[in-house]
């Protein structure tokens, strides 16, 4: 009943509406220094919102960049083209699609420390380059972490250099699996990267992250 009271009260509008020191208040308020503090801490707010919309969008590659992180996917397919002996002679569309990139692959493949060089090349030049945008530094250190992956099933087959029986099934199946895998990664990869996307790649993506400041 009394807030009921008040808003329908005609004395009560007219009293605050003739009340002089209500605009004086209000005028002290913002000539108040907690009022300048105030509007100073909210255009700082909007200034750094400001900043992080900005950021946000240049984080977009341009076509020099998605084309420098495409073409570092090919290092890593190009380093383990040999475990897919067993798959790209059996399936033809493998071998039609492997057909354009074997002048490359025979180049790379030419010198027994090209793979190794590479790997300086991209780590050193590119890598910890900070002229290169995080986003072709990302790139090329998911292609070195995958790159450095093939260590292990190199191991397996130098450990287990199996000739017969089921030792060479599992071998075969082995070497499939990381050529299949290899294969993916370059296709998955270059083409998210010439759409200017991200690609992702299990297991080494945190890695990468983590290596690129």
């Amino acid at each position: 009943m009394t807030i009921s009271n008040l808003l329908h009260s005609p004395q009560t509008p007219l009293t605050l509406l003739h009340r002089p020191h209500n605009h004086h208040t209000h005028s002290s308020f913002l000539k108040s220094p907690s009022s300048s503090l105030f509007f100073t801490l909210t255009n700082k707010v909007n200034h750094r919102q400001t900043i992080t919309t900005k950021s946000k969008k240049s984080d977009s590659a341009d076509y020099p960049d998605r084309l420098i992180s495409a073409i570092c996917y090919f290092y890593p397919f190009f380093d383990g083209i040999q475990y897919g002996k067993y798959v790209i002679t059996q399936f033809t569309p493998i071998q039609l699609l492997i057909q354009p990139l074997i002048p490359a692959i025979k180049v790379f493949k030419s010198f027994p420390f090209n793979g190794f060089l590479v790997f300086l090349t991209l780590y050193f030049v590119v890598v910890r380059n900070t002229n290169f945008s995080r986003y072709v530094r990302f790139n090329t250190m998911q292609a070195i972490v995958l790159d450095v992956l093939l260590i292990f099933p190199d191991l397996f087959e130098r450990t287990f250099n199996a000739r017969e029986g089921i030792g060479l099934d599992l071998m075969m199946s082995l070497d499939s699996t990381v050529f299949l895998f290899l294969l993916v990664c370059l296709i998955y990869g270059s083409s998210s990267c010439m759409l200017g996307q991200v690609p992702r790649l299990p297991i080494v993506a945190e890695a990468a992250d983590r290596q690129v400041l």
